[in-house]
Order: structure tokens, then C-alpha cells, then sequence
């Protein structure tokens, strides 16, 4: 392994952003912005400055592309390009997707009868795409009858979708065309009737419409609205098929309503009216809701019953448990299986419902992550789940609720050379400065002599109580092979360790995240595990921000940093309510139009904190049409980093022109990037051989 970092063939200039001034002042300080203009994407000087910023970049990673160019090989070479799901049954229908070689997107399949009846593909998104570089599905719903289909459908990344409904019977695409929707589809029992959101100017979804197939749009009624802007609207149908559900939540508390999908012109009934600082979940079954929820001091969550007649009268049904965070609750005809986490790893409790007998499914790896699968079915008695470790390709089993019994039926194939039993799997707890142990995922190819000459990327999250699973990744492995230690912190700000854990990294304990991130790392330094030398960062969206604050505030501890579509405008975001998702993330951030959140948001936001110091070498990606964090973010963050940092470690911006807050949608433009973002770190920490 080289530890010769190569450089470009020849010095080449970054692009330098005009300095414009801006002056604002809000509760007696006055900021001042230089590169405010940058958020004007129809201002064709900003255009031109990223296509400069995207030049800059191409050259400063031009005698990458033969590692590129390996690592794409190798990514691809690990996944079976024809491949096909294990179907799940609906009805008397069973459904699944499969990839064919060389196609980016997935074939949508399914069978009558039988899982090996004959096949019909119902919806191919390679076709759907043609002409479009963008394609991502926001929506995709069956009808009850199995005769329609119908789609939400985003061609820009900016996340204004268009409903779309096709006739599977006729294979023809009705003329019910409505747009721009949000996120969120349910049909009623009638399969004429569907449900769908629509947003407000700040793109929040806000209102529940019904439609009837072949009426305008015009016609349609809008059944719900929610004018709080923190309270964002979603709708979907009861596993059961009785109820369409209706979410009004922020994050900190919620209100559902109920439709009969039997009768769904009947007016909503609301579950229970929204209390400040109670949150709640419902599912159905039989007579019964199921609510999990944080009602009375139940911090970690519990879960209590209602009667449909009476969804007002709740009972408690599961105690909260201090030690146990309970997630949610999948319920069935006859069962219920309750998503709970102990010991920062996700368990699963299986209930009868008649007898109230329980049982836990066992897993026995040290680090983990099960998620439960596609289960359509409401009166089956297998839960499928998927299970996978950071070194252990995801398989798919069918558990069978009664007799305790689980069947493979599935296994992800990595083709190559790729073996597990090459590799180690380690959970350690790491000091934080308070006390606190954060646990931390690691995996690498055996053995590991602990000297500090290992390569490492640490990855983390950390926000919106959003867990990290150590879950398996075959693209990991390109590092991995190279002799990389890949790890995940489970830093504060997720809910790895239990809704507190979450707690105390948000609002004003917000910088718990970044000083965990940061005592991990130097953990992880002391074990021997690596060195300064060695050590990489990673992180996307919030877990940008994260990369934008430890890269202030111990720039000298990382070697390189990747921050991937980054939240480091935090200040002037949160203060912009035009913006999507603003107000509503007040719970998550603070309210800066409040004196002491304004001073503690801009005491830790990457953009306001950027200082004139050394900076590790820095590669920020974003999307143009990222309506998340707008790609202004990165941009105006890379732009002062280079007006004021005092290195020459590289900082590079690569801003892709046609897509939003996922980067692309076809499976081999992700695997290049991916491949383009590993080259960076390897270059970056250990270095690539000069071309000869």
C-alpha cells in the first residue's frame, strides 16, 4: 500500500466565487454573507460557476479514472445484474421485481395463482424512463382489485411528483395525469377511488385529495388540510384494507384520521386529537387500533388498544419498558410483531393475539440490522423480514408466526472472490467527554494489527432519530479490500440506544452529535485502530452538517472528508421559512427567530464557523435539484472554505446538473459516483500509483 498521495498532472486554479456582501442583522448581530447570490440557479453567473467548480473538480480527479474506472468494475462485478426478488403474495397474486443486465432500473412482476405461474411484467421503469436522464418513484400502489396500478413519477429530482395510473388489464395509461403531488397513495376499497397529497408553496405536504378514475382533476376533494406548517400530511391503506390513514405529524407530536375505504366519500374521524409533545402510531386489526405511542411520560414508547367504534377509549396493551424502545407494531389477522430495540440493536416480539403468549425471534450476531420485509398479506401467518450483518449479505426469511420456524428465502449472491470468513465484525463502546459510551460498528479484513497503519472511514448520521443498522454493502468492500476498516458511529441524534438517545442530540444538545463523532475518532486513534494519518469521514444531508462542523472543529484529526448533499447553511436556512421543511424542522434545530436558539445554531453552523485555519482535504457532492438542502448549501460553504482556509489540501465541489438530494436514480450512474467518491478517499489517504 502506497502512502504517496499522487496530485493532477498539472496545477490547475480553482474557481473563485465573487464576494458580494450581504448585511443582516437579527437580534443585535449583524452577519454578513458574502455569497448570498449563489442561491440564484437562474442566474446564469451561478450556473457558470458550478459548471467551473465541476471542471476544477474533473481535473483535480483526472489521474483518478483509471482507479475509477477499477473500482466501477469492481463494484459491478460483486452484484448479479439479473437478479429477481422472492415474490410476495397479494390476494391471489404474487409480486416481486427482478433486474436485467445492463438495465438500470427494476422490472415490477407478478404472477397469478402461483409463484411460478406465468409472468407478467406489469410496470418496467427502464421504458418509463427512456428520455428522461432522472426517474424516481415516489408512490406505487396496486389496486385492490389488482386491475390498476397507480404511480407517483419524478423526472427532475426536485420531488414534484405526477400521478400516473395505469390500466394493467388493458395495459393503457389513463388520462388521470395530476401534478405537482406529494409523497403518498391509497386506494379504497373500490378500486375507482384513490387518495393522494398535494404540497404548499414551501413544498410541504399539507392536504389528502380523493379522486374517482375518469374525472378531472378539478373535481377532485380535497378531505383533509392541515394549515400548521409544522405538521407534515401523509395518507396510506390499513395493512387490513378497511381504513385509508391520514398522518398529520411534526416532530414532536401527531394526529391521525380515519376513512372507511368501504365508503370513502364519508367524512374522516379523528383517532385522537394532537396534544403538544405526544406522539402516536396507529395500525389496525380485527377490532382493535393499535397505537404505539409516548403518551404519559412513556419516553421510550409503549403500545395501548382501542375499539374502532371507539378509538378515543386507549388501554394500555404494552407497558413502557425504560430499558426498551419500542419502534412500532406490524399487526395481522391473528398476530402482532412489535419492532423494539434493546441495547442498541433491533429485536422482534411476536404476540398471539388471541392468548397474549409472546416470544422474541433470536439473532445471534454481535452487530446487526433486521428490518421487516414486504408483508401485503393480512391474514398470513409467515413475516418475512431481511437480515444482514456488516459482513453478511442481506437474506430474506419467512417466519412463521406459530410454529417459530423461519425459512430462507433468499440470499444476495456477491459474485467475485468476496468471503465473509475473511472479515471481522467488532460492536465497541467508545468514551464521549461526558461519560456517555456510544457504540461503534466496525468491520475489516482479518487480522488487524492494531499499529495505526490501518486506513479508516468513519460513517455517521445522527439526526431525526434516523438509526444507523450495521447492515451489509457490497460496494464497501472495495475499501475494504484495500485494507480499509470500515465504521459506523452510532452517534447521539439517532435512536440506536432508545428515544433519549435521540433527545440529547437535537435543539440544544444538538453538538452531542458532533462531539461524539469527534470522540469516537480520537478513540479509535488511541485504540490503534488507525492514526490521524489514516482517518476518514463520511456523511450525507445532516450527517453533512456533522461533516461541516468536526471539519471546524478538529480539522487536524481527519485526513480526508467526504460530505454528501451537506446541511452546512444551517443559520440562514432555518431562517428562510419559504424554504422546504423550515418550520417544521424548528423541533429538530430551534427556531433562530428566537434569541437563544439563533446564538446556539450559529455557534456550531459550518458555514457561519468557517474560519482561517488548515482544513483536511474535502470533497462536498450535491444535486442541483436537491429541494431538501438546496444545492446553495455546499456551494456557498465551499466558497468560503476556500476564500479562508490557510492549507492547499484539495476541496473539491462536484455538483451533479440533473438530479436532487439522491443523486441518481439508474443503478450504474450510483455505482459510478460511489466509485468517483471512493477514489477520493483512497487518493486522499493512502494515495494511487502515478500514471505512467
Amino acid at each position: 500500500m502506497t502512502t504517496q498521495p499522487s496530485h493532477p498532472v498539472a496545477p490547475l486554479t480553482p474557481p473563485v466565487a465573487d464576494r458580494i456582501p450581504v448585511s443582516t442583522t437579527l437580534h443585535g448581530d449583524t452577519r454578513v454573507d458574502d455569497y448570498a447570490w449563489l442561491r440564484d440557479k437562474s442566474d446564469a453567473r451561478v450556473i457558470a460557476y458550478l459548471n467551473a467548480e465541476n471542471a476544477y473538480t474533473d481535473g483535480m480527479m483526472r489521474h483518478t479514472e483509471p482507479l475509477q474506472g477499477e473500482l466501477y468494475t469492481e463494484m459491478l462485478g460483486r452484484i448479479k445484474e439479473d437478479d429477481s426478488q422472492v415474490p410476495a403474495r397479494h390476494g391471489d397474486w404474487w409480486y416481486y421485481t427482478r433486474t436485467e443486465q445492463g438495465k438500470p432500473y427494476p422490472i415490477f412482476c407478478r404472477r397469478f395463482g402461483a409463484a411460478d405461474a406465468p409472468e407478467q411484467v406489469y410496470y418496467d421503469q427502464n421504458a418509463a424512463a427512456v428520455g428522461h436522464d432522472f426517474h424516481n418513484l415516489g408512490g406505487f400502489e396496486v389496486s385492490p382489485d389488482h386491475r390498476y396500478l397507480a404511480v407517483l413519477v419524478d423526472t427532475n429530482g426536485y420531488e414534484d411528483f405526477e400521478l400516473q395510473v395505469i390500466d394493467l388489464t388493458a395495459g393503457e395509461t389513463l388520462p388521470d395525469r395530476i401534478a405537482p403531488l406529494g409523497f403518498g397513495l391509497a386506494w379504497a376499497s373500490a378500486s375507482g377511488t384513490l387518495f393522494y397529497t398535494t404540497t404548499d408553496e414551501a413544498k410541504r405536504s399539507n392536504a389528502v385529495h380523493r379522486h374517482r378514475l375518469g374525472t378531472p382533476a378539478s373535481e377532485d376533494v380535497r378531505v383533509y388540510v392541515d394549515g400548521d406548517s409544522r405538521f407534515n400530511v401523509g395518507v396510506h391503506t390499513s395493512r387490513s384494507a378497511a381504513w385509508v390513514c391520514i398522518s398529520s405529524a411534526s416532530f414532536t407530536s401527531a394526529e391521525w384520521w380515519v376513512v372507511d375505504a368501504a365508503a370513502p366519500e364519508s367524512a374522516p374521524r379523528c383517532v385522537a386529537p394532537r396534544t403538544e409533545g405526544v406522539e402516536y402510531d396507529i395500525a389496525h386489526g380485527g377490532d382493535w387500533w393499535y397505537i404505539t405511542t409516548n403518551r404519559d411520560a412513556a419516553s421510550n414508547f409503549k403500545v395501548m388498544r382501542a375499539p374502532v367504534r371507539d378509538p378515543a377509549a386507549w388501554m394500555e396493551w404494552i407497558a413502557h419498558r425504560p430499558e426498551v424502545f419500542v419502534e412500532g407494531v406490524d399487526v395481522f389477522a391473528q398476530h402482532a410483531v412489535v419492532v423494539e430495540r434493546e441495547g442498541g440493536l433491533r429485536q422482534l416480539t411476536v404476540i398471539d393475539l388471541a392468548s397474549d403468549a409472546q416470544h422474541r425471534v433470536g439473532f445471534d450476531d454481535a452487530a446487526y440490522g433486521v428490518y421487516p420485509a414486504d408483508n401485503p398479506e393480512f391474514h398470513s401467518t409467515a413475516y418475512r423480514f431481511s437480515y444482514s450483518s456488516l459482513a453478511q449479505p442481506r437474506a430474506v426469511y419467512d417466519y412463521d408466526l406459530a410454529s417459530r420456524t423461519r425459512a430462507l428465502r433468499k440470499r444476495d449472491e456477491v459474485l467475485g472472490d468476496f468471503d465473509p470468513s475473511r472479515c471481522t465484525v467488532e460492536r465497541v463502546m467508545a468514551p464521549a467527554r461526558d461519560g456517555t459510551m456510544v457504540p461503534v460498528s466496525l468491520v475489516y479484513r482479518a487480522p488487524l494489527a492494531r499499529d495505526g497503519n490501518r486506513p479508516l472511514l468513519l460513517y455517521a448520521y445522527g439526526s431525526y432519530g434516523y438509526t444507523m443498522e450495521p447492515t451489509f454493502s457490497s460496494v464497501r468492500f472495495s475499501l475494504i479490500d484495500r485494507g480499509f476498516i470500515y465504521a459506523i458511529a452510532h452517534v447521539r441524534g439517532g435512536q440506536e440506544m432508545g428515544r433519549a438517545w435521540y433527545d440529547a442530540g437535537k435543539m440544544q444538545q444538538k453538538v452531542n452529535t458532533f462531539y461524539d463523532f469527534i470522540d469516537v475518532s480520537d478513540h479509535l486513534v488511541r485504540e490503534r485502530y488507525t492514526s490521524r494519518r489514516y482517518l476518514a469521514a463520511n456523511g450525507g444531508s445532516a450527517g453533512g452538517l456533522l461533516m461541516g462542523a468536526i471539519a471546524n472543529l478538529r480539522p487536524e484529526l481527519f485526513r480526508a472528508i467526504v460530505a454528501d448533499v451537506p446541511f452546512v447553511d444551517v443559520l440562514n436556512t432555518m431562517l428562510d421559512e419559504s424554504l422546504p421543511l423550515t418550520s417544521q424542522e424548528w423541533e429538530q434545530w430551534g427556531n433562530p427567530n428566537l434569541p437563544a436558539d439563533y446564538t446556539y445554531i450559529k455557534s456550531y453552523a459550518p458555514y457561519e464557523n468557517v474560519t482561517a485555519q488548515g482544513y483536511p482535504r474535502i470533497l462536498a457532492t450535491s444535486g442541483v435539484n436537491d429541494s431538501r438542502v438546496p444545492f446553495w448549501e455546499p456551494t456557498k460553504w465551499v466558497a468560503r472554505l476556500r476564500a479562508l482556509k490557510t492549507d492547499t489540501n484539495p476541496l473539491l465541489l462536484k455538483m451533479n446538473m440533473g438530479a436532487g438530494h439522491g443523486g441518481s436514480t439508474g443503478r450504474y450512474e450510483r455505482l459510478k459516483e460511489e466509485a468517483f467518491r471512493q477514489a477520493f478517499i483512497i487518493d486522499q489517504v493512502v494515495g494511487v500509483p502515478d500514471a505512467q
